[in-house]
Formats: C-alpha cells, structure tokens, sequence
C-alpha cells in the first residue's frame, strides 16, 4: 500500500479512512509484538516485572523471579512450600508468557491439577484477573477477546490454546502435541504418577519441539511422584526442585509471621498439617493419631463440591460440645445435613440456660433430627431441659462403657469417646468410597488431626482425652468433638456402628 499524501488523505471517504488506520495500527502492532516476542521469549521474569500494571508496593516476589527464570533455563521445574507463597499467581504469569510469546508458532499449554475445583475455582480465574493487568501496548495486540480467545477455561489465540485437562484423563495430556509445549502442573502432590507420565513423551525433547514443564503444590504425605521427584529419587533427576521456605515466604510479606505462629500454636510443631502447610515440609500423619490428614483434606474437598451447588440436604442432627466455664472454651454445634457437615455455629457462652435456647431454636425450626449432647458437666443440664421441652436429644458421655466393635468385628473400645473417633475415621476412610464432607476450616482441620490412640493391655483401642489433648497442646478441640458427635449413634451389641445402621 503506498503511503498517501495530505491531498490523498482529505479525498478518502471515511470508510476508507478507517481501514487505512486500522492497517497501520496492525502494521505497527505487528512490529511491537515481534520485538515483544523476541525480548521476552526466553525471559519470563522481565515479562512479569515490566509486562503487567503493579499497584504501589506490588511486585513478584524474589523467589517468584527466580523459579521464574529457571523455567526456560532448566525445562522442568517443581516448586514445594507453605500455603500462601503465590504458587497460583505465578502459574498464571507462566501460562501467559508462554501463550504470547509464542503465539505465531504451533503451540500448547496443559494445565491440570489434583481437583477439578483448583483450576476451575482458582488457576483459570487467576488466569483471568492477571490477562487484565497486561500492559497491552507492550504486547503489540488488542487485549484478549472474551467470547473468541479468552474463555472460562481456555485460551485460544491465532496458532495455540491453554487449555485445563482432569487429571484422571491423563490420555488428553498424552495427546498434546506442538512445536512449544508446556505443562502445568496445580497442587501436584496428589496427582497421580500415570498423569506426569503421559507428558514424559513430549518432556523427552524429541523431533526437536521445546517442551516445559511446571509442577507446584504444598507437600503431603510422603508418597507419589511429587514427593519423588522431590526427594530426588532416582530417575527424576532432571527435574529442578525449589522449596520455598517459610522464612522466604514472611521476608517477601506473603504471609504473616504471627499467621505462622498461630498455627504453631493451634496445630502443634510437630503436626502433619503443621509440617505441609507452613513448614512446606512432606509429612505423614503421625502414627498414633486417628484419622490422616489426607482423609480430611478429601472431605474438604467434598465439602467445597457440596458448597458450589448448595444441594438441599434433609437435616440430620447437631452436635454438640458444650464449654466447660472454667478453662474458656466455646460451645461448639456442629449442624449435619445427610453426610456433610454444613457449618459450626460458636458462641462463648456457657450458660445452661442459653445453650439450651440455641440447640431448642435449631430443633424446632426442622421437621425432623435431633441433637447430640456432651453431657458430662454443665451438658447435663441442657440435656434435662430440652427433654422437658419434649425435643429429641441423644446424651453423649464420653466415658460411658462402649458397645460394639470396629467395622473389621475385631476391636473393642475402651469408652464411648474412643469408638466415637473411631466411627468417624472409618467413615472418612477412603477404602469406604466415603461421602463424609467436613468444612476446610483451620481450627477443625487441627482438631481433627490432633487425638492419639493407643491400644491397651486389654487389646481395646483408647483415644486420647481432651484433657490430656489440652495439657499436650493448650487448647481442646471442641470443634472435632462436636463434629465427631454429629456422626456417632449407639450401636446395638449385635451391628457394627457406622453409618449402615444410622
């Protein structure tokens, strides 16, 4: 197109107008991208720092900047740490550099995670918010098109898509094939060895592709391919491993020291959720408590399932802890609908009287459940005035003899408080196809982890008491207990407990 002349301009009509300025807009478009392109294609960490609009005293952290530029210097790269160290945000700004510096090439972005939920809930939405912090004008494109490019859970552009993949398919994984790949892989600690092995064919650099690969998460138990590329094991050497510690985590003000010791606190130092989630350390759950951490995290995974749709549940029952005045704890009710734990209602007080008018209130709202109540101490009292109210409660003393064996008809219990544990641990059992959902709160998931066990002389399982708890760790787990009752019902000498015979 020959370049027009002042006279030339003013005799065009406006349509021709408007597609002459649309034509070198392009044309200048076009040569800002390439040189985007070619500064930024090797160099992820200068695209963050300069490529996006950073509010007063944001920034990447200095560890985000490192793993960064590790990403094209070392190809594969697995990132461990505390929760909260930006693990999401820094996967989004990886897709993102990715899909548009290589955009005019053939290529794919993979993103998979252990749920479902974390790319739909959290990696694609993040995807999302940093795309409208792009400086655009430093891409040398239009912002992305919502309805063409930018989708809810994809990005196409001219000659590539990113794209979420489940991660029990892992056949759509084995399948992607370019020039550029990259893989993303979210909350990988949990997902299985069959899915990092379905990438391993274009990860191996054949046919002269480039091929990356990005593998981030909290640690867990000490087992799966994570952990094993974490430890080193032989075989996955050529995977580079950062762990981010929580010392870097509290000097780059991605979390709170007092957050930290808080935890410490309520969890315990030596806890497994303690080791994972702050210490960003691999942990098994301790050998003498009672139920794993991972059995809970899967009901908390149920739990975030069960909250995104709100399924109308009949109500079952509320438990119950009740405070003991002297020590400052709080009565707890844990209110259950079918097999999930909706919510805890808390309040401080530990008046009879008052206890009484909250637990009456749930009762009579419903057309049907009941209430079960923590009866020892001042428990007894609601117990006696909701029964004169003529209102179903059930009293629960944890001290009480037990009744009954453990689904395998061979253990006996020591107490009621004991197979009360125990109940709720075979039902959150994954061997059991569980159902249970429990609410991902950090004070519950601490309580729930927190009991030992043991087996006596007698060959009966025993748990351990709160008070012995309270002296061990300074606090009682109220929540558990009240979750706990919300699923016990007193077997009958000839069944098993649980949830078969509720």
């Amino acid at each position: 197109m020959r370049q027009a002349s002042i006279t030339d301009w003013r005799s065009l009509p406006p349509e021709a107008k408007q597609q002459l300025l649309e034509e070198l807009q392009r044309r200048q478009g076009s040569r800002v991208g390439a040189r985007f392109r070619k500064q930024y294609r090797n160099d992820p960490a200068s695209f963050v720092r300069n490529c996006f609009n950073w509010r007063e005293g944001e920034h990447p952290t200095a560890y985000q900047e490192e793993i960064l530029t590790d990403i094209p210097a070392r190809k594969r790269v697995t990132v461990r740490g505390p929760h909260g160290l930006g693990k999401t945000s820094l996967a989004a700004w990886v897709i993102l550099w990715f899909a548009l510096t290589r955009d005019g090439e053939d290529w794919k972005v993979a993103t998979t995670a252990s749920s479902w939920r974390q790319l739909t809930k959290y990696l694609w939405p993040e995807i999302h918010k940093w795309s409208r912090r792009l400086k655009w004008d430093h891409v040398g494109r239009q912002m992305f098109d919502k309805r063409t490019e930018l989708l809810t859970l994809s990005l196409k552009l001219s000659t590539g898509e990113a794209f979420a993949v489940a991660s029990d398919n892992h056949e759509l994984i084995e399948g992607a094939h370019a020039d550029s790949l990259l893989f993303l892989f979210d909350e990988a600690k949990a997902i299985k060895p069959e899915v990092f092995d379905a990438a391993e064919g274009a990860l191996s650099g054949g046919g002269g592709a480039e091929a990356f690969a990005l593998a981030i998460s909290t640690p867990g138990e000490p087992t799966g391919r994570f952990y094993d590329i974490h430890r080193r094991k032989p075989g996955f050497e050529d995977w580079h491993v950062r762990r981010v510690s929580l010392v870097e985590s509290i000097e780059a003000g991605r979390i709170s020291g007092e957050w930290a010791e808080q935890r410490k606190r309520q969890w315990g130092e030596q806890s497994a959720v303690y080791q994972n989630r702050v210490l960003g350390e691999f942990c098994a759950t301790d050998e003498d408590s009672i139920i794993p951490l991972a059995w809970i995290e899967a009901a908390n995974e149920r739990w975030e399932l069960w909250n995104e749709n709100k399924e109308w549940l009949p109500f079952t029952c509320v438990g119950v802890d009740v405070a003991r005045s002297e020590n400052g704890d709080k009565t707890v009710l844990a209110m259950r609908h079918g097999d999930v734990i909706t919510e805890l209602r808390r309040h401080a007080e530990t008046d009879t009287m008052q206890v009484t008018g909250y637990v009456a209130g749930i009762l009579r709202a419903r057309s049907s459940g009941y209430a079960v109540v923590d009866v020892i101490g001042i428990g007894a009292g609601v117990v006696d005035r909701l029964r004169e109210q003529n209102l179903s409660v059930k009293p629960f003393n944890a001290g009480e003899r037990a009744i009954g064996k453990d689904q395998s008809k061979e253990l006996e219990f020591l107490n009621k408080r004991s197979q009360a544990w125990w109940n709720l641990r075979e039902l959150l059992d994954p061997a059991s196809n569980s159902s249970i959902a429990i609410p991902p709160d950090d004070l519950l998931i601490g309580d729930l982890t927190a009991p030992h066990w043991k087996a006596t002389s007698a060959g009966k399982i025993q748990v351990e008491s709160k008070d012995d708890i309270r002296k061990r760790l300074g606090r009682s787990t109220d929540d558990g207990d009240a979750v706990v009752m919300a699923f016990y019902k007193q077997p009958s000498s000839q069944v098993r407990f649980g949830r078969l015979i509720f």
